[in-house]
């Protein structure tokens, strides 16, 4: 069955991408491993399903070395390279070695690329007293060209030279291009791919509430938590370094920004097609949520449901009842997948009752249990109820930690003391809400 969710999630993230466009900034170090020529295949099935690939290779290690074998000494301020007129005949030397060696790769998979010259640059010039020389910034993408490329079916590699309207070049910052590249281009996504890098909640001061995955790495971020975040962890600029410019592209149109740790096997395509992920995910639009059922999910909700009832945590449900009761359910979705459900039945007595509580397994890291049963708390109280109560044979000490109080049968309205299933024997909770 983990194989079976597996395909539905990669079926169902292939009809929301195909078409898209997708902006990767690839390090060098990466492209120095020995599983690059299999990064390099996952870009290539993408490119063969539908989705349209912008590749941005990151030089500066490549850079680095070229200017040392050729005894040309350099500095960087502010992480920009002091880029001297000597050096930047070896600094293109090296960006477009660079660049070659990701085509070739493609190459390898049958794969058409081409290396261009599709952005207009700058100078930064003369700031804080340091000419920066040749080092430019992004001015201008040239975004029609490049569409053409996309149609025509080719992947363009964007070394990181721009070239200004006289012809002369500029060393930019890979990681503005990509930034810059996907904005203008108008892409989903971009791709951040790391040679290690993981944003793990202990080496942070992270807010509640942000999501955690399994081993610790933080999962995503909003751009409103991304703020917070910032701000309790001022002490590490030079680590926050791509989250900002994550936070940058979002600001600019950008739907959504990953960080991965490139040099993982597979974690492209694991965070592309999986609602978990494999890396970090910045986004401006909503990612996930709760909200609603919709009569059109019922099924969806009862294949939820159904482990917890094979188990005897849950009473069974029938296509029927979720027909005729669906508006009392809401459901919590990760890209319009549903993954967790819970319901609020009322009562004659200004009572309700909290039931059909599910979350699938996976994703119970990410607190989603207790955000259902506060929303419907919320729920509640706007209705104006005086409690709700939760019959629950396996998760007493769950509901009792969110405060919850046990009770006995005369804490039932009417109707419900009248069902109740004395074989069964579920415990009875109650909240008061009049506090």
């Amino acid at each position: 069955m983990d194989q079976v969710e597996t395909i539905r999630e990669v079926f169902q993230y292939l009809r929301q991408f195909t078409g898209t466009t997708f902006v990767i900034k690839v390090e060098y170090p990466i492209i120095q491993d020995i599983l690059f020529p299999v990064l390099m295949r996952d870009v290539a099935f993408l490119h063969q399903v539908g989705i349209r690939i912008i590749l941005v290779p990151g030089a500066k290690e490549r850079i680095d070395e070229i200017l040392k074998d050729y005894h040309i000494e350099g500095k960087t301020i502010r992480g920009i390279r002091v880029t001297s007129h000597e050096a930047m005949p070896f600094i293109k030397m090296a960006a477009f070695d660079v660049a070659n060696r990701v085509m070739t790769s493609l190459a390898a998979s049958s794969i058409n690329a081409v290396i261009g010259n599709w952005v207009r640059a700058r100078a930064i010039g003369v700031v804080d007293g340091t000419d920066f020389q040749s080092a430019g910034t992004v001015d201008r993408v040239l975004t029609e060209e490049l569409r053409r490329v996309l149609e025509d079916g080719f992947i363009p590699i964007l070394p990181c030279i721009g070239w200004n309207s006289t012809g002369r070049p500029y060393n930019i910052s890979s990681n503005e291009l990509a930034v810059v590249t996907a904005a203008r281009i108008g892409a989903e996504k971009l791709f951040f791919l790391t040679a290690g890098t993981v944003f793990r909640a202990s080496d942070f001061q992270v807010p509640e509430g942000i999501p955690i995955a399994p081993g610790g790495r933080i999962s995503n971020f909003s751009l409103t938590d991304l703020e917070k975040f910032f701000q309790l962890n001022q002490d590490k600029e030079e680590q926050l370094e791509l989250l900002r410019m994550a936070r940058r592209a979002c600001e600019s149109g950008v739907e959504r920004v990953h960080i991965l740790d490139g040099k993982m096997e597979g974690a492209l395509l694991s965070e592309i097609f999986s609602n978990l992920g494999s890396g970090t995910m910045v986004y401006s639009n909503r990612y996930a949520g709760i909200r609603p059922m919709k009569p059109t999910e019922i099924i969806d909700v009862l294949r939820l449901m159904k482990p917890f009832v094979e188990r005897g945590i849950l009473l069974p449900r029938t296509e029927e009842t979720l027909a005729e009761t669906y508006q009392d359910y809401i459901v919590f979705e990760i890209d319009d997948a549903i993954h967790a459900c819970a319901a609020l039945h009322l009562y004659p007595e200004g009572v309700g009752e909290i039931a059909g509580v599910a979350v699938d397994e996976q994703y119970t890291h990410l607190g989603v249990g207790p955000k259902l049963i506060g929303y419907l708390l919320e729920k509640a109280q706007d209705l104006g109820l005086k409690r709700v109560f939760v019959l629950t044979v396996a998760t007493v000490d769950w509901f009792l930690k969110l405060g919850f109080e046990e009770a006995d049968l005369s804490a039932l309205p009417e109707k419900k003391r009248a069902a109740y299933d004395l074989r069964r024997r579920s415990r009875i909770l109650v909240k008061d809400l009049r506090d």
